[in-house]
């Protein structure tokens, strides 16, 4: 596996900078709940109980540096990762049997049901992405899936694809007390060290869990029933609101939301960036314009 730099002209760059991928995250976290195995894998190795949205943090840590990270950076993430998946074990209670949490078709499902809940999310958010590159993210996304162990010709990579694909898993998921408490607890999460400071408005955290519910397509709330039905336009436009407000939130404010490795990785991208030719006075988040890439990366883009 050779890892790659995502550059900025592509679908992945342009969907992982977006802001509503907050809500992506929480989305995906909930739908891959709904699968029995993958959740108590979840349940039994990390302190998901105890914090819940610390896991968030750790997965947009590693969308993070999937995404911007330079390839050294990339490998050791992608090498640490499969060697924890590889040491870890589930027992599955259906069966009583310990198995590997790095089944194959374990890590298929976490795959699929995150980077969809990106793309669908996204676009539905407001994000203006073609059909067409909505196949290219997910095209993309093949290669990122190689670094937790998968085949990269294994993976969904197109809308269709992805839809007969978990059209094809529903059969298999179920909601189970671990799966109700996950949804809970992301509807009131515990928040990480880094972020207490933000503990004065937790109880406005409520409206952004459900909103990350509501978001969830109707087959899985239907499994869930957590909370009554809304009209979806009402979450079509609340999506479209988060997104607008957040993304007037400064880059280097927001970027306080990662950890500290993950922060120093966005300014080290940064600086190779603008090494590289790049525009980056406004930031990563200013590379969405075209008008900030070198003239080779227009040719090519």
């Amino acid at each position: 596996m050779a890892a790659t730099v995502v550059p900025p002209e592509s679908v992945t760059w342009r969907v992982h900078i977006d802001r509503s991928m907050w809500v992506g995250g929480v989305r995906s976290l909930m739908l891959q709940a709904l699968h029995p195995v993958a959740m108590w894998g979840v349940w039994q190795n990390s302190n998901f109980q105890e914090d819940p949205f610390g896991r968030l943090q750790r997965t947009a840590d590693f969308v993070g540096v999937a995404t911007f990270g330079s390839p050294a950076e990339i490998e050791e993430l992608a090498a640490r990762v499969r060697g924890i998946h590889r040491s870890l074990r589930i027992l599955n209670h259906d069966t009583g049997k310990r198995e590997r949490l790095d089944q194959p078709e374990l890590l298929l499902w976490v795959h699929c049901a995150e980077v969809y809940s990106y793309l669908e999310v996204a676009r539905r958010s407001g994000l203006p992405l073609t059909d067409a590159m909505a196949d290219r993210y997910l095209d993309e996304q093949r290669h990122t899936a190689t670094f937790v162990g998968l085949h990269a010709e294994d993976v969904p990579g197109s809308v269709r694809e992805m839809e007969e694909y978990l059209s094809d898993m529903r059969p298999q998921l179920r909601v189970t007390e671990e799966a109700a408490a996950t949804v809970r607890f992301l509807l009131w999460p515990n928040l990480p060290e880094n972020l207490r400071f933000l503990s004065p408005g937790k109880p406005g955290y409520f409206p952004f869990g459900a909103l990350c519910y509501y978001s969830l397509p109707a087959w899985a709330r239907r499994m869930y029933g957590i909370l009554p039905e809304v009209p979806q336009p009402a979450v079509t436009a609340a999506l479209r609101s988060f997104r607008t407000a957040l993304s007037a939130v400064p880059e280097r404010l927001h970027d306080y939301a990662f950890a500290k490795p993950t922060r120093d990785m966005l300014e080290r991208s940064r600086q190779r960036l603008a090494a590289e030719g790049y525009d980056t006075s406004h930031g990563l988040y200013g590379l969405r314009d075209p008008r900030r890439w070198p003239e080779r990366a227009l040719k090519t883009a």
